[in-house]
């Protein structure tokens, strides 16, 4: 059964509009795309479609893929200095010449509206929920939150590896109080965690790694990216099958792009607040 994460989403871009258009001061997102990576297209347009929305001025630098990296650490070190730039992304991921980590922890921490900057990231491990949360882990959190999941009785499996969305995510999880296990597409018999777990959150890049007879017939499923193969997007999970089971499930193809990208669209307020 299909988790209905589009009206989490509306309601939440409907009421970053309501803040943005209080704010006398504009609000401009710079984004740098290095690449024609088709995935990472796909998620330019529906950010700069939503921050049009909401009233943020969207600005994209669509850079050419064999940029070095001194040049593009050279570009990050100019926006960083222009006040007309209120938050810089970095559209991931890079090229394989390019280091992220030296590139996203270049952005200023004040314009980080990811929240990928190292000086930020730590801020989750010490429990400190007064400043931001990185886009992806928001929205997950948005969608268990809204099907009012009691955290602190669930058994939570993320299958994963990235210091970007899966350590915050389960940093996330072990504060709500969740017992989390972390594996990855390398995990030996995936399946003995995933058929005890009450939820299984997936980005893989692995098309149909989660198969029914993984799971139980209660299991909540979190596909969290997908796999673009000649022109058709495929999840981790193998939705179809497990659809038709009952389980709930975040639909992909009708990815939840709109509820990532609305949470940066709320970082970008949240962050003018904390900023001022």
């Amino acid at each position: 059964m299909i988790i209905d994460w589009k009206k989490i989403a509306l309601k939440k871009y409907d009421d970053i509009k309501n803040k943005v258009e209080k704010i006398k001061n504009k609000l401009t997102l710079l984004a740098i795309l290095v690449w024609n990576n088709p995935s990472s297209l796909r998620y330019i347009k529906q950010k700069r479609k939503w921050a049009e929305y909401v009233g943020i001025e969207f600005i994209l630098d669509h850079l050419d893929e064999n940029i070095s990296e001194s040049e593009l650490l050279e570009k990050i070190t100019i926006y960083n200095n222009d006040k007309n730039i209120t938050w810089i992304l970095v559209q991931l991921p890079l090229p394989n010449h390019i280091d992220s980590k030296k590139i996203i922890n270049l952005i200023n921490p004040n314009k980080d509206v990811d929240w990928f900057n190292e000086k930020n990231q730590w801020k989750i491990l010490i429990w400190d929920d007064s400043w931001l949360v990185p886009c992806t882990p928001a929205w997950v959190m948005d969608i268990l939150n809204h099907l009012k999941i009691d955290l602190p009785w669930k058994i939570v499996t993320v299958i994963w590896k990235s210091n970007i969305v899966w350590k915050p995510l389960t940093m996330l999880l072990i504060n709500s109080g969740a017992t989390v296990t972390s594996c990855n597409s390398k995990t030996k018999d995936l399946s003995q965690f995933t058929k005890i777990s009450d939820i299984v959150i997936c980005a893989t890049w692995k098309p149909g790694i989660l198969t029914l007879d993984m799971i139980n017939n209660k299991t909540i499923i979190i596909d969290v990216w997908f796999t673009v193969l000649d022109d058709k997007i495929y999840g981790d999970a193998k939705f179809d099958e497990i659809n038709n089971n009952w389980n709930l499930i975040t639909p992909v193809p009708g990815w939840v792009w709109p509820l990532t990208v609305a949470n940066l669209m709320n970082n970008i307020v949240k962050s003018y607040y904390l900023n001022k």
